[in-house]
This record gives C-alpha cells, structure tokens and sequence, in this order.
C-alpha cells in the first residue's frame, strides 16, 4: 500500500489509496462520502448488487482504522445515503467496536435524525474548525481557510497516447482547498478538469500517485 504525504499550512496530510486523508499532527483521519445504506436501497429497488458488497465499506474502514490508528475520525458528510435500513444495524455494531472519537459533518444526504447519531456518541455538526482549516461536505473557500471537504466525487480523466482513456477517483487540490474522492465502493465519480496551479492525486486499490499534467 503506498500511501502520498502532502503538506498544507505547514501540517502533514497523508494521503491513502481508499481515499481517506490523515493529519499527521492531530491523529485525526478524514473521511468522505461513504454512503452507506446506499447499496442495500438500491438492492431494494431491484439493481443486482450483491450482497457482499454491503461488506466492503466496513472492511475498508476497519482498514485504515487499523493503519492510522486516529484519535479522531471525521466524516465529512453523506455517511448514510437515505433512511434507516438494515445496514444502520451494521454501523451500529460497527461504531460501538471503534474506539476513535467520531465526528460527522453533515451532508446532504445525511437524513437521519443526529439523536439517533448521539446515540452512538457521534457529534455531528454542519462544519468544524481547527487552527487555519475548515472542514466542510460541500466545498467552500472562505477567508484564512484552508477547506477540507467532499461533496463532489472527483475525478480525472487521463488520456494514452492514442485514442484510449481511463479515469481514475483522485484527491483534488486547489491553493485553498482539497476535496477528498468517495470512500464508498459503490458511489461513482465527477470528472473535473484542473487548471495549472492545482494538484491531482489519482487513486488506484494500491497507491496514491500524483498526476502531472502537460
């Protein structure tokens, strides 16, 4: 697993291939639409998504739980996609097994009520500030901030020599802001394009590498 470490206002942000983002110096791992709940409604209204893929966002968190090893974990929002249903059940169990303080910024898919959340000791707040970053779901640029968010899905497209192409989830840095791609293995991508000054960190199931473009 080869993981990119970045550094912002003077902090380190390492970057890892499921899309999640650690602060080195706060041991707070960050974490964006993962959209659980999302395959199970889906499964409902009769899409032919196995079963198993319920399973792969847990395994996912459980392993980069185990690799940072956070004090904090923060969702920056649409942790749940819709309502309550069976995998609730799941991130129940999931949650009271999770020693890291958890806090959850509220996306817009975020529906469920946050009493059920404080009932699993999540706070959730619509943002949250630390020192010179802001954390937020949708992206934001707001004065002596550096905005951390998700929201968006990103993604990038990258061309082969000849007429093939690929596009890859990516981590997608501008001077002022970073948004992070979806932790959620069954959400989907927004291809942006970057201008000259922004930064892309493209994501496979085994590295982060940063893309440069001509």
């Amino acid at each position: 697993m080869k993981t990119q470490e970045i550094t912002i206002n003077d902090q380190t942000f390492i970057l890892h291939p499921t899309g999640c983002a650690y602060w080195k110096e706060k041991s707070i791992l960050l974490i964006a639409d993962v959209h659980l709940g999302k395959i199970t409604h889906f499964r409902k209204n009769g899409s032919a998504v196995p079963e198993s893929a319920i399973l792969q966002n847990f395994n996912r968190l459980d392993e980069v739980l185990h690799y940072f090893q956070p004090k904090t974990l923060c969702f920056l929002g649409d942790l749940f996609h819709s309502y309550i249903n069976n995998e609730w059940i799941l991130f129940s169990e999931w949650i009271r097994k999770t020693t890291s303080k958890i806090i959850l910024i509220a996306g817009n898919h975020d529906i469920i009520s946050p009493l059920r959340y404080s009932a699993l000791k999540i706070q959730v707040s619509n943002e949250w500030q630390i020192d010179s970053f802001l954390f937020t779901h949708h992206p934001e640029e707001r004065q002596l901030f550096f905005n951390i968010s998700g929201h968006i899905h990103p993604g990038i497209r990258l061309q082969g020599a000849g007429k093939q192409s690929l596009s890859v989830s990516c981590f997608f840095k501008r001077k002022y802001q970073m948004i992070l791609p979806a932790f959620g293995t069954f959400t989907g991508k927004h291809i942006l394009i970057p201008q000259k000054e922004d930064e892309v960190f493209g994501i496979t199931t085994a590295e982060v590498i940063k893309i440069t473009f001509r």
